[in-house]
C-alpha cells in the first residue's frame, strides 16, 4: 500500500493563483504524454508517486489526452483507486474540453452541449465527483462566447468543478472571459498558455500583462519547448525522442543550425549557474510572479526529480537575463 512521504510539502514551493485563495505547486505534472493506453501503467504509477512525494499536488489532464482519447483520464482513475484516493483533498485534479473528442458535430470546440457532456464523461473516467479546475481548452469563434462561458458558470454551480480556467485564449478572449465570469461570480482564476524562452507569445499578445493587472494566474505548458530546451538534442536526434517517435508537435526541421547554436549557448550558461538547461528553462519561466506554475511532462521518475529542483534555485542576475536575451536574438 502506498504511503506518501511525510516531508513532501517541504520539497516544493507553492504560489498563489492570481488573487484567488488557491495555491499551485511551482511545478505541476501534465498527463499530455506517457499516460495513454499504449504506455506502461507501472511507469505512470512510479511517476505519480515520485511527483507527489516531492510536493507536486497538481495533475493536469484533458479529455483527449492519450492516445486513445480519454485514456489518460481512465488511467488517472485507476491511479486514484490504487494509490491516491486517501489523498484526494491534497490533490488538484484539472481537466479540459475543447479539442476533438468524438465523432459528429458535438464532439469538440465550445458549445454548451459539448462542454457539459465532456465533463460528465471525464468524471466517469476519473471516478470523481468533481474536478478542482475545469478549462475551456481553446477559443471557438463560431460559438457565442457567452454560451461557452455560461456553461462554465453552470458547471461550477452544479458542483462539478470548484474553479474554471481558460487555455490557449488570446488577450481579447481572456479579457472578455474574465470580465463576464466575474460578473457572474464564477471563480475564473487561471489561463493556461504555452510559454518558454523560445516562445514569448503571451508577452507579445498582452496576455501576460493583462493577467498580472487583473489577478489571473498563468500556468505555462511546454516550458521546455517540447524538449528543445534541454541537452537532449545537442548531439543529434535520439531514437527515443519526441521528434523520432512522434513528429506531430516537434519536427526535425525545428532543429536548424541557428537553433542548435542557441541551445548550445544556453546550455553553457545553465552550467555556469549550476543547472541543467532544462532546469534553467523552468527557472526562467517561473521568474515572474504572474506565472504560478510550470507544467512538465515526463517519461520517467528521474526527470521529475531533476525538474523540481528548478523551483528552488536562486534568482537570475540581470547579467544572466541579458545573456539569455542576446542568445535568443542570434
Amino acid at each position: 500500500m502506498y504511503v506518501a512521504e511525510n516531508e513532501r510539502y517541504e520539497r516544493m514551493e507553492y504560489h498563489r493563483v492570481g488573487r484567488s485563495g488557491l495555491k499551485f505547486p511551482a511545478v505541476s505534472l501534465g498527463f499530455w504524454h506517457n499516460f495513454g493506453s499504449k504506455d506502461s501503467y507501472d511507469n505512470m504509477r512510479a511517476m505519480c508517486r515520485t511527483a507527489f512525494d516531492h510536493g507536486i499536488t497538481q495533475f493536469d489532464l484533458a479529455n483527449n489526452y492519450g492516445p486513445e482519447n480519454g485514456s489518460a483520464e481512465e488511467n488517472l482513475g485507476r491511479l486514484l483507486e490504487d494509490d491516491f484516493r486517501p489523498y484526494r483533498d491534497e490533490l488538484l485534479i484539472t481537466t479540459k474540453a475543447g479539442y476533438h473528442m468524438w465523432e459528429g458535430p458535438y464532439g469538440d470546440y465550445g458549445s454548451r452541449k459539448y462542454l457539459m457532456a465532456s465533463l460528465d464523461a471525464s468524471l466517469r473516467r476519473m471516478k470523481l465527483d468533481y474536478v478542482d479546475i475545469f478549462y475551456h481548452h481553446r477559443m471557438d469563434k463560431n460559438t457565442p462566447l457567452e454560451e461557452t462561458l455560461t456553461a462554465l458558470v453552470d458547471i461550477v454551480r452544479s458542483g462539478k468543478a470548484l474553479y474554471v480556467g481558460v487555455s490557449n485564449y488570446d488577450k481579447e478572449y481572456t479579457e472578455k472571459a474574465v470580465h463576464f465570469l466575474r460578473e457572474q461570480h464564477c471563480p475564473v482564476i487561471v489561463n493556461q498558455r504555452r510559454y518558454s524562452i523560445f516562445d514569448r507569445t503571451i508577452e507579445e499578445d498582452g496576455v501576460k500583462s493583462f493577467c498580472k493587472e487583473n489577478g489571473v494566474g498563468i500556468i505555462a505548458f511546454s516550458p521546455l519547448a517540447q524538449g528543445l530546451l534541454s541537452d537532449r538534442y545537442l548531439h543529434g536526434i535520439p531514437k527515443d525522442s519526441r521528434i523520432a517517435q512522434d513528429g506531430r508537435f516537434l519536427h526535425s526541421s525545428d532543429l536548424t543550425e541557428g537553433r542548435l547554436s542557441q541551445i548550445s549557448k544556453l546550455n553553457e550558461l545553465a552550467g555556469q549557474r549550476g543547472q541543467t538547461l532544462a532546469q534553467m528553462a523552468l527557472s526562467w519561466v517561473l521568474k515572474d510572479d504572474e506565472v504560478c506554475s510550470v507544467l512538465i511532462g515526463a517519461s520517467k521518475p528521474e526527470q521529475i526529480i531533476e525538474n523540481i529542483s528548478a523551483a528552488r534555485h536562486g534568482k537570475f542576475t540581470q547579467e544572466e537575463l541579458e545573456q539569455i536575451e542576446e542568445i535568443c536574438k542570434g
